[in-house]
């Protein structure tokens, strides 16, 4: 069981949705198969979500290195995500969610950008919760975006390089009124982050459940945020400096 209470729940949960191509082969079936059974994954793990009252929620659709696999499997994992953009529009309006997307979106094929980019706007006000689509994303990537943005500002006089703080380094990431990454949970039993919102998941916890995105559910959810509950959270601070 967890403790539903919303100070004791994490504010933001970022997720590696990994293993649907292993899940698939598994199974004998097409990896694509994989992808299709994950996005009814996302749909279910969203609502949970919501409906816990998790602040936002950012999940890693596909990276900045996912662009190399071969066409066929990039093409139909853009149209799962047009799909996924028609399906879910009135659901994530109805419950008050605002998308982003976080990435590269200027990579993204016509057909998926106009979906996105008016529901991201509609949606803009809604404040139950928001949904970060990571989409030709890359950690090092927003890092390097971020840096270049400042820079061009340097230049122009907005500020001295001296005046930079982290702050205004945040303010320049890709969605920038994210708040910290509390827990990260990767799926597949892959123990490794993969570049995954470097600069936000600074502090966060790490769960990594061996299930398969296709078969990640509420119950692994729950077991994950339950992990997190029962870790002592220091932020590079003793134990004891805490409890003062």
């Amino acid at each position: 069981m967890i403790n539903k209470d919303i100070a004791a729940l994490p504010g933001h949960i970022a997720i590696i949705m990994d293993g649907n191509g292993r899940w698939a082969k598994g199974k004998l079936m097409e990896r694509f198969r994989g992808h299709e059974k994950g996005a009814d994954v996302v749909r279910d793990t969203v609502t949970e979500c919501r409906e816990l009252g998790i602040k936002a929620l950012s999940l890693y659709a596909f990276s900045v290195e996912n662009w190399a696999r071969p066409k066929k499997e990039v093409s139909l994992l853009m149209h799962l995500l047009e799909r996924f953009l028609k399906k879910e529009r009135k659901t994530i309006m109805k419950n008050n969610i605002r998308l982003t997307a976080s990435g590269r979106l200027e990579q993204l094929p016509a057909y998926v950008k106009k979906l996105l980019f008016p529901l991201m706007s509609d949606s803009e006000s809604n404040d139950g919760m928001i949904l970060n689509l990571c989409i030709s994303y890359g950690g090092k990537e927003e890092l390097i975006d971020a840096t270049r943005a400042i820079a061009v500002k340097v230049k122009r006089g907005d500020f001295k390089v001296s005046e930079i703080t982290p702050e205004i380094f945040e303010q320049h990431l890709y969605v920038p009124e994210l708040p910290p990454v509390d827990l990260m949970i990767r799926t597949s039993g892959e123990v490794r982050t993969s570049g995954f919102l470097p600069w936000q998941i600074l502090y966060a916890e790490l769960s990594f459940p061996k299930a398969f995105w296709p078969e990640f559910t509420k119950e692994h959810l729950y077991q994950s945020i339950a992990d997190y509950q029962n870790r002592e959270r220091r932020f590079g601070h003793t134990s004891e400096q805490l409890t003062k």
